[in-house]
C-alpha cells in the first residue's frame, strides 16, 4: 500500500468554515433574541414590585392623612389625577387629598412615603434625574411611561365607577404604552401591569 503525502499546508475547506460560519450566526441570534426576552421579564418583574411599593406608600397614606390621594373622573377612565403620585408620595409631604384648594391650605404630612422618588438622588429610575424638584415631576414605569392611578371616590367626593378595586386601581401600561381599563378584555390591556 503507498501513501501519498500532502504537500501543502494542512487547512479546513470551504464547506468546513462556512458550517462553522452557520453555527456561530445561529447561536448569535439566538443569544440576541434571548436578552430581548429577558429584558421584558426584567421590566415586568421591575414594574410589579414598584407596584407593590406604590400601593404600599398609599396604604401608609391612607393611615396618615384619612384618605387616599383624590383622583378625578376621566372619560377614557385612565384616572390622570389631578395631583401625580409623585406630589402625593413624595413633594415636600403635603396633603393632596383635596387638590381643588390652593397649595397655601394644604396641610403638612407627617413623613415623606417613597424616599426613592428624590429627582436628585434617585438612582431607580422612577423619576427624571433633576438638581432641583420641578412641580411637573411623575412617577415613571420601567417603560418611562406615567403609571396610572384612579381611587374608588373621585375628588368631588363621589364614587368612581371605573374603579375595580374597592379602594384604588394602580397600573402600568407595559411596553406598548396603550391601555383601556374601561374594557378589560380589550387587546392593549395584554401587557398591563396592575394591582386589580
Amino acid at each position: 500500500m503507498k501513501i501519498t503525502r500532502r504537500t501543502g499546508k494542512a487547512a479546513f475547506t470551504l464547506i468546513e468554515l462556512m458550517a462553522v460560519i452557520t453555527i456561530i450566526v445561529i447561536l448569535a441570534g439566538l443569544v440576541v433574541g434571548g436578552m430581548g426576552f429577558v429584558t421584558e421579564r426584567q421590566a415586568k418583574e421591575k414594574a410589579r414590585v414598584q407596584i407593590a411599593l406604590l400601593s404600599k406608600a398609599l396604604e401608609e397614606y391612607k393611615l396618615d392623612m384619612g384618605t387616599y390621594p383624590a383622583t378625578a373622573n376621566s372619560v377614557d377612565g385612565t384616572g390622570k389625577s389631578a395631583v401625580s403620585l409623585y406630589q402625593a408620595l413624595f413633594k415636600e409631604g403635603y396633603d393632596y387629598t383635596n387638590p381643588a384648594t390652593p397649595p397655601t391650605s394644604w396641610t403638612k404630612a407627617t413623613k415623606i412615603y417613597v424616599a426613592d422618588l428624590n429627582p436628585v438622588t434617585t438612582k431607580q429610575g422612577w423619576v427624571t434625574t433633576t438638581t432641583t424638584v420641578p412641580a411637573s415631576t411623575t412617577v415613571l414605569d420601567p417603560w418611562g411611561k406615567e403609571y396610572c392611578y384612579r381611587t374608588a371616590v373621585d375628588s368631588a367626593g363621589g364614587p368612581n365607577s371605573d374603579t375595580q378595586n374597592p379602594d384604588f386601581d394602580l397600573w402600568s401600561m407595559g411596553k406598548d404604552g396603550k391601555t383601556k381599563p374601561g374594557t378589560p378584555s380589550d387587546a392593549t390591556n395584554r401587557d398591563d401591569i396592575k394591582n386589580f
